[in-house]
């Protein structure tokens, strides 16, 4: 007898098979039975019909959900059934039945479904948004490899601060004090550039940050790529390449999922080079024509981005902003000395910020004077220092945060839904 997966039954139509998995749903007459199976790769209707079923009929009749079972029976094509095939059931085995599952048909509010975020995974929107995920990250990797970029795999515990000092994760390391979870691997991306010139990293990044928003979790995955030879406008062409890659082919490859999230992608599908330019200037005079009172100097908040992008159609760089809120390490502007040579992505449809990005100061002095002007250690950064003095270039670089991305692909409300296990002010569990 063929063991075959559910996504395998185009290739077993008509023949008898079998499939484990589990019991997503069910509903039954007094002669049939319709189970609902999930096996990881899809679902299917298994029919269970009382005349022909050798088993125990009434247990299979009143099966828990999420029970795991085993069952055999011959794929037959039916349009109107979920994957266009159903198993006609002649043998079930019962591997384990499920006590009452908590996570009903009922709505259930956000706490509850947090707490039981383990089982809520369950779920076919949860499964439809994991399937985006691991197709968005894959592109991710494949954009950067064809294009010649090397993985290098940062720490994750470290002695510098790479952004806000204000929003690090401490620990003490051994007997050398204290050490940081790592809010960005760019620092050790850049000193990575001087040997193998494109080099990008993917990994888990921390952020202490005492915010609730929709757009905010404690800990989550970046993707950054750093770049030799490479200055602001060259930075800025290689990111619309890249988010166009990454959208495009995940929406093309994940249709029926984004379907199922009920996300309308006529908008993605408009995500093409070239994107919106906008200077920190324009930004603000925009803003202050919707009403909005912010002082030049301050940083975009999340209601202004939301603002900026329900007015653009596709994404919208905010470039040159104020060298005062932003990292220490972003280049000096040659005409603006007040400003800096960066540019933050803002994804439509109010999303916001998907990348941060900036031309890196390659000027020893300059780099040292912005280190001492916000208060940092230089004896912390003596590795990253040295990097101006052996063979220094023009680099640049940037990174994009999956979750956020995810976010904005899928359409959700928030960003909680879009790792398996969201860490953010108030949550830790499970």
């Amino acid at each position: 007898m063929n063991e075959c997966l559910i996504a395998e039954f185009p290739l077993h139509e008509g023949k008898t098979v079998t499939i484990k998995g589990w019991v997503a749903n069910r509903r039954s007459s007094g002669k049939v039975s319709f189970l609902i199976l999930r096996d990881g790769s899809g679902i299917c209707q298994a029919i269970v019909e009382r005349e022909t079923f050798a088993g125990p009929y009434e247990e299979i009749k009143k099966l828990p959900l999420e029970s795991s079972v085993i069952a055999s029976g011959r794929v037959v094509a039916e349009s109107r059934s979920p994957g266009g095939f159903e198993l006609h059931v002649d043998g079930l085995d019962i591997v384990q039945k499920s006590e009452e599952f908590p996570i009903g048909k009922k709505e259930h509010g956000p706490d509850f479904l947090l707490n039981n975020r383990h089982l809520w995974l369950r779920s076919p929107r949860q499964i439809a948004i994991m399937r985006v995920r691991d197709a968005l990250v894959r592109h991710v990797r494949e954009f950067f490899h064809t294009n010649n970029f090397t993985l290098i795999d940062t720490p994750i515990f470290t002695t510098t601060v790479g952004e806000d000092s204000s929003n690090l994760f401490s620990l003490d390391y051994f007997d050398l004090g204290k050490t940081y979870l790592s809010q960005t691997g760019q620092l050790y991306l850049e000193a990575a550039i001087f040997g193998l010139g494109k080099v990008f990293c993917l990994g888990p990044t921390f952020r202490a940050e005492r915010s609730k928003t929709r757009r905010h979790l404690t800990e989550f995955w970046m993707v950054e790529g750093e770049m030799a030879f490479f200055e602001h406008k060259d930075n800025l062409e290689l990111q619309e390449n890249f988010v166009t890659y990454i959208v495009q082919n995940t929406i093309r490859e994940m249709a029926d999922e984004l379907t199922k999230l009920e996300r309308d992608i006529e908008p993605l599908k408009k995500v093409a080079p070239p994107f919106y330019r906008v200077s920190y200037d324009e930004a603000l005079e925009i803003l202050h024509k919707e009403g909005s009172d912010i002082q030049w100097g301050s940083d975009l908040g999340g209601d202004d981005e939301t603002i900026i992008t329900n007015l653009f159609d596709k994404p919208v760089f905010i470039e040159n902003y104020p060298k005062k809120v932003k990292a220490f390490y972003m280049k000096q502007h040659p005409e603006r000395p007040e400003c800096v040579l960066c540019a933050d992505l803002l994804a439509p449809e109010g999303y916001g910020e998907i990348i941060g990005g900036s031309q890196r100061e390659d000027n020893y002095d300059v780099l040292l004077k912005s280190i001492h002007d916000q208060k940092l250690d230089p004896e912390r950064y003596g590795w990253y220092l040295d990097l101006r003095k052996y063979g220094s270039v023009p680099h640049s670089g940037f990174g994009l945060g999956i979750e956020r991305t995810l976010s904005w692909i899928c359409g959700l409300k928030h960003v909680r839904e879009t790792i398996p296990f969201p860490r953010m002010l108030y949550r830790a569990y499970p």
